[in-house]
């Protein structure tokens, strides 16, 4: 019986994945190291200093110590998050549902815990969630499970009763190595839908989900 309903954050609730690899291009090239879609579709869902770990296995830099390139990706994220973002659709929709029940809701994003704060005020949707958690407190981001297993204990309930709503592959992987159930929702221009076949369920947006869903997990 699932009891817990676990939300990703980036190009789940707000479209922000734009605002990582705008962010991302700009401070890579800066440092004269080339990016592509493929590289960013490979990295979503995972922390960002993982990704400048990986970047920096590819090809190191001079100048900048990867803390500082970490902390100007952010700090960008941040300041388009501020000026552009929005919720996705049926955001707002399926948080008032769930208000509605007798299930907890929790947050565990792979972005540092000041970017979420950006994004829960942006949005103004702090008050639906009971637990919010950041992977930058977890010894390993996602595809690792530990995020999602920490967000369960928060939140009192077990991972088996526990159904995680997410849009990447590598958050989709956590979950269902936490022993979740996982719907995903991938975005409309994700390469390679069919990869989204291990999660439980696909939906097209947050709007199709529907509490008696729940019923037959």
């Amino acid at each position: 019986m699932i009891k817990a309903v676990i939300f990703d954050m980036d190009g789940l609730l707000i479209d922000s994945e734009p605002f990582w690899q705008e962010s991302e291009n700009l401070v890579f090239n800066s440092l004269g190291i080339n990016t592509s879609k493929e590289m960013f579709e490979i990295f979503m869902g995972k922390r960002i200093d993982e990704v400048v770990d990986a970047m920096w296995e590819i090809q190191s830099w001079n100048h900048k110590s990867k803390t500082e390139v970490v902390d100007d990706i952010v700090n960008n994220v941040i300041k388009l998050v501020k000026e552009k973002g929005k919720a996705l659709t049926g955001v707002y929709n399926i948080l008032e549902i769930l208000k509605q029940s007798s299930i907890k809701v929790g947050l565990a994003s792979s972005s540092k815990m000041k970017i979420i704060e950006a994004v829960l005020d942006k949005l103004n949707i702090r008050e639906y969630f009971e637990v919010v958690h950041s992977a930058e407190y977890e010894e390993y981001g996602k595809p690792h499970p530990q995020i999602f297993i920490s967000t369960a204990k928060m939140l009192g309930v077990n991972p088996n009763e526990c159904l995680v709503l997410e849009d990447s592959l590598n958050g989709v992987i956590s979950a269902l190595a936490a022993n979740m159930k996982c719907f995903a929702i991938p975005e409309s221009g994700a390469l390679n839908l069919k990869k989204f076949i291990i999660a439980n369920r696909t939906l097209s947006n947050l709007n199709e989900f529907k509490l008696t869903d729940l019923e037959s997990l």
